[in-house]
């Protein structure tokens, strides 16, 4: 099958991204233009739930957090995989098998590594 493509197949597709782009600049000049412009203290003033403000938004944030919140998206991606091999288990065969017991096993060596580093101990 040899398909040549001209610019003007792509025609449809450029009119419409230029209809999209003009509905989003249009839509953001139009309430800009009409939306009212009252600025106060109390409504420049930062809100959170209610709560009043207080220290500074910059405050050093302990390296175990990131760690607990990488280490929860990799252990969840990894259990992903297993969805597939769950729904395919008898048409693997052996082979799958073996494949997904190599596979647990390196990802109990990685979560018993973590615990014996203290990774998620929480002070």
């Amino acid at each position: 099958m040899d398909t040549t493509y001209v610019p003007a197949d792509y025609l449809p597709v450029l009119i419409q991204l230029g209809l999209a782009l003009g509905f989003i600049v249009t839509t953001m000049i139009v309430t800009h233009s009409i939306g009212p412009k009252r600025n106060s203290v109390k409504k420049d003033d930062p809100f959170e739930c209610g709560i009043p403000v207080q220290g500074d938004a910059r405050t050093p944030i302990s390296i175990k957090y990131f760690l607990i919140a990488i280490l929860f998206v990799l252990f969840d991606v990894e259990v992903i995989f297993l969805y597939p091999w769950a729904v395919n288990f008898k048409g693997l065969g052996m082979t799958g098998f073996i494949e997904m017991v190599l596979f647990m096993g390196l990802l109990l060596a990685g979560f018993y590594y973590i615990i014996r580093k203290g990774v998620l101990k929480w002070e």
